[in-house]
């Protein structure tokens, strides 16, 4: 089982619909039962919430599922995820620094990436999604379009990794 997580700050906007979306194209691709995807926040201040309103609302104007209970990233994410998907340069820091203090061999463990370096269309060195959790709903629709321009590079790097453990 190949294993990805999306972080964000508190895990109810951004990564919730990082997690929703990548369910519903691994789905699409025939992946769901090789893959498995979750979602975690560097801070704990939504622990236990479920994902944002105006998360569950543009995700389902657009047709996809979302059953979420925010949760902060945890030491032990790092075993037990092949790839992190940060979504802004932030909490890409966040997750080096993290991952050179709990991780014995920090060579080890999962790939960091930025999600938006999976998206051709997006400027190199601009890869942030912008957190929508402080504006209006635009900002939500804007998150999801970023996400969902991702998911292509995303499948065929997913892919890749899984025919590469297969040799």
């Amino acid at each position: 089982m190949y294993r990805v997580c999306f972080v964000c700050t508190g895990n109810i906007c951004r990564s919730p619909i990082g997690e929703s979306v990548l369910r519903a194209r691994l789905r699409e691709a025939g992946l769901d039962d090789r893959v498995a995807v979750d979602s975690a926040g560097t801070g704990d201040w939504h622990a236990g919430d479920e994902a944002d309103p105006r998360t569950v609302r543009v995700l389902a104007a657009h047709g996809y599922a979302s059953r979420h209970i925010a949760r902060q990233f945890q030491p032990a994410d790092f075993a037990r995820r092949d790839l992190l998907l940060a979504l802004d340069s932030g909490h890409l820091r966040t997750l080096k620094r993290w991952k050179a203090q709990w991780q014995a061999d920090p060579k080890a463990g999962p790939e960091l990436r930025l999600l938006r370096e999976f998206d051709p269309s997006a400027t190199p060195g601009r890869w942030d999604v912008p957190d929508p959790y402080y504006g209006s709903l635009a900002g939500f629709e804007e998150c999801l379009a970023m996400v969902e321009s991702a998911m292509p590079g995303l499948l065929l790097h997913i892919e890749s990794a899984l025919e590469t453990r297969a040799q």
